[in-house]
């Protein structure tokens, strides 16, 4: 190899690999991101929140809990005798409820007339799916084992109800969590660049000579940013709605405000990101690195209920899983207080949390 290109080569990667950080950033993010998403990611539904309602002394019924509770793939809901079962769906405790005849089911069954009802939510259209087919497959394999077949099929029927989205169409589920990327994308990945840019081209201290305090300095720096994140979320919600048709059921002031509170703690987040970064791409690298878990463990794609304990212990520590939940419900449920307030008190702390944390480490930089 020619001498001179060897040198520059040797001379590159020297400065690339003599930081610390950069070192940590190519090194070590991707193994463990490969484990984390190793353990987290599966297509299998499981962990199905199943709220089962029937009479008390409906023996038929209880056996047919205790079949799909065995079956690995539900999981109880504790609610309290007389409560609605489409509120345990609309606030998010239940992800189904089977609802068996008052008259029970073993006296129904010997009419002839044994329905079971089914609600299911299908804000997500592929879980919907998948647990049809598991209360179907569940109904007929206990029929299977008490003697029953083909030729003979049970005398339990299952009436499907589809809340939120009955055509199942997979635009309605997949759209909103493309706008919580989007934004996410956009707002973590320009401010972390922001401050790594000024102090890159050398007009950090410009600006730091300037007459203006810490907090106004780093407000500067980031009130820009916020506004920028929501005009695209207003951008990408008018797109939705027009071209998608995807449909705003909750009111528009959960809408913008859980907007709101969800840009201030990713502007946050890409913030401290800034304030460890030397470079714009250090700054970059880290945005990604926070940004590849976040997507992956917010549920936009693969349920987090599929996930092992510690890492959704982890995943709640993500502001868009709490955005996604919020647009969801907002969008498709109406936007039920609970889910709007619980999800929001998360992103309020988050924002402090990462707020704090940067404006400490940014005085931090000034000093």
């Amino acid at each position: 190899m020619n001498i001179t290109l060897r040198a520059f080569i040797k001379k590159e990667l020297a400065q690339t690999l003599r930081d610390v950080r950069m070192r940590v950033l190519l090194f070590g993010a991707p193994v463990i991101q490969l484990t984390i998403f190793g353990l987290a990611l599966s297509t299998e539904i499981k962990n199905i929140k199943l709220a089962f309602f029937y009479a008390p002394d409906d023996v038929m019924a209880r056996r047919l809990e205790g079949d799909f509770y065995s079956s690995g793939w539900f999981k109880p809901v504790d609610f309290t005798a007389g409560e609605d079962p489409l509120e345990l769906i609309v606030s998010g405790r239940a992800d189904a409820a089977i609802i068996a005849p008052d008259e029970g089911l073993a006296r129904s069954s010997e009419r002839g007339e044994g329905r079971v009802q089914l609600l299911v939510d299908a804000s997500n259209a592929t879980k919907a799916r998948t647990v049809e087919t598991y209360v179907k497959t569940i109904i007929s394999a206990g029929w299977a084992g008490k003697g029953g077949g083909a030729a003979n099929p049970p005398p339990v029927k299952l009436d499907v109800r589809v809340l939120y989205n009955p055509a199942m169409e997979s635009s309605l589920f997949l759209v909103p969590g493309v706008i919580g990327m989007v934004v996410c994308l956009i707002t973590i990945i320009l401010t972390a660049m922001s401050l790594a840019r000024e102090r890159e081209m050398g007009t950090f201290e410009t600006i730091v000579s300037a007459p203006l305090s810490d907090a106004e300095i780093l407000l500067g720096k980031t009130i820009p940013f916020v506004l920028l994140g929501l005009a695209v979320t207003a951008l990408t919600l008018l797109a939705a709605y027009f071209f998608f048709g995807v449909p705003v059921r909750g009111p528009l002031w959960q809408l913008a405000l859980g907007s709101l509170v969800f840009i201030i703690t990713t502007v946050s987040v890409g913030t401290l990101i800034s304030t460890i970064a030397k470079n714009q791409q250090q700054a970059m690298l880290g945005g990604f690195i926070f940004l590849f878990p976040a997507i992956l463990m917010s549920g936009i794609m693969y349920p987090v209920e599929n996930m092992p304990t510690t890492v959704i212990a982890a995943a709640y520590l993500n502001p868009l899983m709490c955005f996604m939940r919020i647009l969801r419900s907002v969008l498709l449920k109406g936007g039920e207080a609970y889910v709007f307030w619980t999800n929001m008190g998360a992103l309020a702390l988050m924002a402090m949390a990462a707020g704090g944390l940067a404006y400490n480490r940014f005085k931090q930089t000034l000093d």
